[in-house]
């Protein structure tokens, strides 16, 4: 057994999840509810780097269940803290199901963002 029974990475880098929804308040919704079902020190929730799935977002990954979550938003903190985190169940409307491998969809975002973020990228 590891550190933790399971180990919640919520992707906080770069610039798209961000423009998908309020990543911040993900991680702080899951941390409280980690804490208010008294699985603190068994339950760990991190901020995570890219996770190559832009487009989808904000993407919640749970491990060792290896659970990913997308389109996820601070609503659905308290769903997945009761039926993931607690009752070990996925929470099934916010599964997210692909190929493994970097799934980045940049379509569904304004073609100005999509430039603005490809300049910086070249600066």
């Amino acid at each position: 057994m590891g550190q933790y029974t399971k180990h919640v990475f919520v992707c906080t880098y770069g610039p798209w999840c961000q423009r998908d929804g309020d990543t911040e308040a993900i991680v702080k919704r899951l941390k409280r509810g980690v804490a208010d079902a008294g699985l603190a020190g068994q339950v760990r929730i991190n901020k995570g780097g890219c996770l190559n799935q832009c487009g989808h977002g904000p993407m919640v990954v749970i491990y060792p269940q290896d659970r990913w979550y997308a389109g996820v938003t601070p609503d659905d903190t308290d769903e997945i803290v009761a039926l993931d985190l607690v009752g070990d169940q996925p929470v099934a409307r916010l599964l997210y199901r692909a190929e493994p491998g970097d799934n980045k969809d940049l379509s569904r975002y304004p073609p100005e963002w999509v430039a603005e973020e490809q300049t910086k990228k070249g600066a």
